[in-house]
């Protein structure tokens, strides 16, 4: 009842871990993947190894998180060590591997040494605290480039992700410049840029001042973005990934009826590592009482 596809990737339900969160070894994955997700995402990854922004670079907010993490990684040549690891475990749980570059140029170089390790690749072109990688998704021009330059360099039947920044004039407009460019799913959202500040020192609380906005405060914002995309995109048959907010099956359903082929789970986590078993069972829950067979029967539901 609950499983689904994206493309070519087989999925046994349709939750998958977000980049970002518990994604930056073999073990935490294989704990994510053994947790019930129907797919995982590594944290994006660069060419070299990154040490990300200072401390703090995360806060906790009542509706959610604020990070400006940098996207600390060891760089590709080592994370591939992780990826075969995980592939030895033999969980049949599809790995997206999420990777950005610091110039348009690194792209192709990145996802192209990524590609042979992972089921799919996503591009984020959306992160909120590097402003040269936000820049690269806020236009739709450079979206379309990039995209076409990374999928010139992989195997064809390799599945090419995208994933967008919600801080845009019309995220719509760039989901059809990824989807010209031969993007094969679009992931939405990343998240919001936002700020803290501490008025007893008055200072920013993170040590980068602007973060990433994350968790259910966003959910309503997300829906709306992956709605206006869904429209976009109709008849094209690209599936979405809906991200933003969801921590339960009813979060969930909603951003399927929105548009979403499946939906990215982080924030949840934080305090709440039954996330995944807790979602899918709301899901199917509901579909038995609304006498849903698949999946598929939620899915754009309520785009008009």
């Amino acid at each position: 009842m609950l499983s689904t596809t994206l493309g070519n990737l087989k999925l046994s339900n349709p939750t998958i871990l977000a980049s970002g969160i518990l994604g930056n070894t073999a073990g935490l994955l294989k704990r994510m993947a053994e947790s019930g997700a129907g797919a995982v995402t590594t944290k994006s990854v660069s060419l070299k190894a990154r040490n990300g922004h200072e401390n703090p670079c995360v806060v906790e907010l009542k509706t959610g998180l604020l990070n400006a993490m940098g996207l600390p990684n060891p760089g590709v040549e080592e994370f591939k060590k992780e990826l075969i690891e995980y592939k030895n475990f033999n969980l049949n749980v599809p790995v997206i591997g999420s990777c950005y570059g610091r110039t348009c140029e690194e792209y192709p170089d990145i996802a192209s040494e990524l590609a042979n390790y992972v089921d799919a690749v996503e591009l984020n072109l959306s992160c909120p605290n590097d402003r040269d990688v936000l820049l690269f998704g806020q236009n739709p021009k450079t979206v379309r480039q990039v995209v076409s330059d990374v999928k010139s360099v992989i195997d064809k039947n390799k599945l090419l992700i995208v994933k967008l920044t919600p801080n845009v004039t019309s995220i719509a407009e760039i989901a059809r410049a990824a989807v010209s460019g031969g993007c094969d799913i679009i992931s939405a959202i990343n998240t919001i840029t936002g700020m803290a500040i501490n008025i007893e020192t008055k200072t920013p609380v993170l040590a980068n001042k602007i973060g990433g906005y994350s968790g259910a405060g966003i959910k309503p914002v997300a829906i709306r973005c992956v709605y206006e995309i869904a429209r976009e995109l109709e008849g094209t048959n690209v599936p979405i990934i809906g991200i933003g907010g969801i921590k339960s099956g009813y979060d969930a359903i909603e951003m399927l009826m929105a548009g979403a082929s499946a939906v990215g789970v982080g924030t949840a986590l934080w305090n709440n590592d039954k996330i995944f078993i807790e979602i899918c069972t709301e899901i199917k829950e509901f579909m038995e009482r609304q006498n849903y067979n698949k999946i598929t029967d939620l899915v754009g539901c309520a785009v008009k």
